[in-house]
C-alpha cells in the first residue's frame, strides 16, 4: 500500500495552523523574542513540526524523554527494549545519570537514559547525533561504567560476602543518527549486536552486550521497502519525520498513534514546546562547535606532524642547499607557511573552546 505526501493534521485534529501558532507567539513578547532569535531554517522547521507538515523528531532529547519517559510510561520503553533485546523485558526503575564515567563527557550525546530491568540487568540507551565519535572504545567504557555501578551498589548493600554471580548483564544501546563510515560497509544491516564469545565455543556468562542502530542506514531501507516488522515500526517512529511514512506506520501499527497524539497535545502548549525546541537548538549548536574543535584539532595535529617531517627532511639537506640560495629561501617559506597554518588553527580552536565553555556554564 502506498501513501501520498499529506499533512498530519488529517490524522491528528489537535494540530493547529501556522496562523493560530503565530497568534499565540505574538501574545507573549518573550516568545516572540525567542522565535526571532532563531534562524529562518530553524523557524521553518519548528513551524513544520507544529503544523504537521513534518513529523516530530523523536530522537531529539526533549521529545524522546517526553513520549518514552519510563517513569510515567514504562510499558513503551519496555516494548522497545523487548524488540531490541529479542526477549520480553520490563523496565523496573530509572537510574540517575550521576555515573563514574571517565573521559570527555561533552561527547555528542543527545539522549542518555539508564534503566534497570526486572531481571536486574541494566540498559543504557544513548542517542548520538554524530556517530563518528561513538567508537567501540567509548561504548566499552560506557558498558564498564554500568558494571561498576552495579558492582558498587551490590557491594554497599551486601550483608555477607559479595558474589560476582549476583552481577547481572548490562546492555549499551546506541542509536546513531549519522553513522560512521564503517557501518556503510553493511548497507543492508541496520542493527548490530555485539557480545563476548570464545574462539573455542567455551561458554561463560560474560556480562557486556552492545547494540548499535544506524538510523541513517535504516531510513534508506525504509525508503526502498517500507515497514516490514515491529522493529521497523519502532525505528520509523524514532527516526523518520516524513508524513507519508508516519501515516503508513500508524495505519499498520495503530498503537503508535497514541504516542504521536501525546506529542501533538504537547504542541498546544506553545511556551513549553518553544522552550524544548530552544534546548534542542542549543544542544545541536554546542555539538557542532564540539565537532568543529575535534575536526580542527585533527588538522592541527596533522599540520604539526607535517611541519616536523619537513624540518627533518630539510635538515638532512642543509649541506646540499647551502650553495643554493633559492632553495634555501623555498625552505624558509615552506616552514613559515606551515607555522602560519598552525597558528591559525590554534587561534580558531581557542575561539571555539571559549564558545563551548559558555554553553557548559549555562
Amino acid at each position: 500500500m502506498t501513501y501520498k505526501e499529506t499533512n498530519l493534521s488529517q490524522f491528528f485534529p489537535c494540530i493547529r495552523t501556522k496562523e493560530l501558532i503565530f497568534d499565540d507567539i505574538k501574545k507573549h513578547p518573550n516568545l516572540e523574542n525567542i522565535y526571532e532569535s532563531w534562524t529562518s531554517d530553524q523557524q521553518e522547521e519548528f513551524l513544520n513540526i507544529c503544523t504537521g507538515n513534518k513529523g516530530i523528531k523523536i530522537l531529539y532529547d526533549s521529545f524522546f524523554k517526553e513520549v518514552l519517559n519510563p517513569e510515567y510510561a514504562p510499558d513503551r520503553l519496555s516494548n522497545l527494549l523487548s524488540i531490541l533485546l529479542e526477549r520480553k523485558v520490563k523496565v523496573k526503575d530509572v537510574l540517575p545519570n550521576d555515573s563514574t564515567r571517565l573521559g570527555d563527557e561533552m561527547s555528542l550525546v543527545i539522549t542518555d537514559i539508564v534503566v534497570e530491568l526486572e531481571d536486574k540487568s541494566l540498559a543504557n540507551i544513548e542517542v548520538q547525533k554524530l556517530g563518528y565519535l561513538f567508537t567501540g572504545e567509548r561504548a566499552s567504557c560506557y558498558s564498564a561504567d554500568l558494571l561498576l555501578r552495579q558492582y558498587k551498589r551490590l557491594r554497599d548493600n551486601a550483608k555477607s560476602k559479595l558474589s560476582y554471580k549476583d552481577i547481572a548483564p548490562v546492555y549499551t544501546i546506541v542509536f546513531l543518527e549519522s553513522s560512521p563510515a564503517c557501518f556503510g560497509e553493511f548497507k543492508n544491516e541496520y542493527i548490530h549486536r555485539f557480545s563476548t564469545t570464545s574462539n573455542t565455543g567455551l561458554s561463560l556468562n560474560m556480562l557486556q552486550n552492545f547494540i548499535f542502530i544506524p538510523i541513517d542506514i535504516f531510513l534508506e531501507k525504509l525508503h526502498n521497502i517500507g515497514i516490514e516488522s515491529e522493529l521497523d515500526a519502532w525505528l520509523t517512529f524514532l527516526g523518520c519525520d516524513e508524513p507519508k511514512y508516519i501515516i503508513e506506520l500508524i495505519t499498520k501499527y495503530p498503537g503508535f498513534k497514541y504516542m504521536y497524539s501525546d506529542l501533538y497535545d504537547l504542541c498546544q502548549n506553545i511556551e513549553r514546546v518553544m522552550e524544548m525546541w530552544s534546548k534542542e537548538l542549543q544542544i545541536l549548536d554546542r555539538n557542532t562547535v564540539k565537532y568543529m574543535i575535534d575536526e580542527l584539532q585533527e588538522k592541527l595535529d596533522d599540520a604539526i606532524a607535517s611541519l616536523a617531517e619537513t624540518k627533518d627532511a630539510l635538515a638532512d639537506k642543509d649541506a646540499t642547499i647551502a650553495d643554493m640560495g633559492s632553495s634555501l629561501a623555498d625552505k624558509d617559506a615552506t616552514i613559515a607557511n606551515k607555522d602560519a597554518t598552525i597558528t591559525n588553527l590554534q587561534s580558531t580552536i581557542a575561539e571555539l573552546q571559549e564558545k563551548l565553555s559558555k554553553y557548559e556554564s549555562q
